[in-house]
């Protein structure tokens, strides 16, 4: 049925992370991950005593941007940073 392609050659020899990959500094990611977990617990928190519609649009909302903060926060990648040319400090010597 699927058929998985074979790893090329090419991108074998490719360099893990690529360049650019981390564009989050070591203390932006510990305050992302920090801050995000503490949004997905009150949302989820919030989430079960909800009691109108808005209050749980509202709180998936949290939820969400605080899994966007944890997911970005661990892997050291922000596609809006990326997007917007943004290179912390922190990073300037690595490159």
């Amino acid at each position: 049925m699927w058929k998985q392609e074979p790893a090329s050659k090419e991108r074998a020899e490719q360099p893990w992370p690529p360049d650019g990959a981390f564009n989050i500094s070591p203390a932006e990611r510990v305050g992302r991950i920090g801050v995000g977990l503490f949004g997905v617990i009150v949302g989820l928190m919030l989430l079960a005593g909800a009691t109108s519609t808005v209050s749980v649009v509202l709180e998936i909302l949290l939820l969400l941007a605080g899994l966007d903060l944890v997911v970005t926060g661990a892997t050291g990648h922000c596609p809006l940073y990326q997007r917007l040319g943004h290179v912390p400090r922190a990073l300037h010597h690595e490159r």
